[in-house]
C-alpha cells in the first residue's frame, strides 16, 4: 500500500509540473487552448513516471506506458495540427474556453484561467490515470483481463484514428455535403469521443481490474469520470450546442446515435 501511495503522490506532482509548464506557455502565447495539447502529454508523463518509479509487474508497467504513450502522443499531435490548421500561430483562443472563463483571457485575467482550467484539468488528469498508476505498483492477478483491456484499447484507438482521418478527408472534399455523415460518422456523431472512452475503459481493465477486485473497484470511477467528461461536461453535449445550429445537423442527429455506434435510424 505504501508503494501505491508513493506512486500516486509522484503522479500528482507530475500532473502539477505538466500543467504549470502548460500555463506558462499559454500565458506567453495568450491562448488557454494550449492545455488541450498538454492534456495528452500529461497522461504520458504520469504513465512514464509510474513505470520508472513503481515496482509492480514489469511487463504490465511498460505495457501501460506503451498504451498510454501511443494514445497520448497521437492525441497531442492531432490537436496541435488541428489548432495550427484552424487558427494559425497567431489565431484567437478556443471559443469553449472563452465561454468557460466568461470572456477572453486577456480581459478576465490569467489567474482565472489557471484556477478554472489548468488546476481543474491537472486534477482530472491525475484522477483519470489512477488505474495506470495503481497498475504500475501492483502485481497482475488476471492476465486474461489484461488481454481483454488491450483489445478494448485497440478498438478505441481505431475509432479515434479512423474517425479523425475521415473527418479530415471530408473537410478537404470540395463536393462534401453540409454534414459529415460518412464512415464511422454514419453510426455515431462522435466516434472520436467514443474511442476515447473505450481507450480508458480498456486501461482500467489492464491496470485496475486485472490487479484484483479491490483495485478494480477503487479505480472504476476513473473511466466513469472520463466518459462523463466526454459525453456531458466538455465533450459531445457542449459541441452539440453549436452543431445543432448548422443546416442539416438536426436531421443528421435525428437519425444518428450521439455516442454509442448504432445502425442509422430511418
Amino acid at each position: 500500500m505504501s508503494d501505491v501511495l508513493t506512486i500516486l503522490a509522484v503522479g500528482l506532482l507530475t500532473a502539477a509540473v505538466v500543467m504549470t509548464v502548460a500555463a506558462l506557455v499559454a500565458r506567453a502565447v495568450g491562448r488557454v487552448a494550449v492545455v488541450d495539447v498538454a492534456w495528452g502529454l500529461g497522461f504520458v508523463a504520469i504513465a512514464a513516471t509510474a513505470a520508472v518509479a513503481a515496482d509492480g509487474d514489469a511487463t504490465r508497467r511498460w505495457l501501460l506506458l506503451g498504451l498510454v504513450g501511443v494514445w497520448g502522443l497521437r492525441l497531442a499531435w492531432h490537436i496541435r495540427r488541428r489548432a495550427v490548421g484552424s487558427h494559425g500561430s497567431g489565431g484567437g483562443d478556443d471559443p469553449r474556453y472563452e465561454k468557460l472563463l466568461g470572456g477572453p483571457v486577456r480581459e478576465v485575467g490569467f489567474a482565472v484561467a489557471v484556477r478554472k482550467v489548468f488546476v481543474v484539468q491537472g486534477v482530472a488528469m491525475w484522477f483519470i490515470s489512477l488505474p495506470v498508476q495503481v497498475g504500475a505498483a501492483l502485481s497482475v492477478r488476471w492476465w486474461p483481463v489484461v488481454v481483454a483491456g488491450s483489445v478494448l484499447w485497440l478498438v478505441g484507438l481505431v475509432f479515434e484514428t479512423v474517425g479523425d482521418a475521415q473527418l479530415a478527408a471530408y473537410k478537404h472534399d470540395p463536393d462534401r455535403g453540409p454534414v459529415m455523415d460518412r464512415g464511422l460518422w454514419r453510426w455515431t456523431r462522435h466516434p472520436n469521443y467514443f474511442g476515447d472512452a473505450c481507450v480508458w475503459w480498456g486501461l482500467w481493465l489492464v491496470g485496475g481490474l486485472a490487479s484484483g477486485w479491490l483495485p478494480g473497484l477503487l479505480t472504476v470511477l476513473a473511466p466513469v469520470a472520463m466518459t462523463y467528461f466526454l459525453v456531458f461536461a466538455t465533450g459531445a453535449r457542449l459541441l452539440e450546442q453549436t452543431m445543432m445550429k448548422r443546416p442539416g445537423y438536426p436531421e443528421y442527429a435525428a437519425r444518428t446515435s450521439m455516442f454509442f455506434p448504432l445502425p442509422p435510424r430511418p
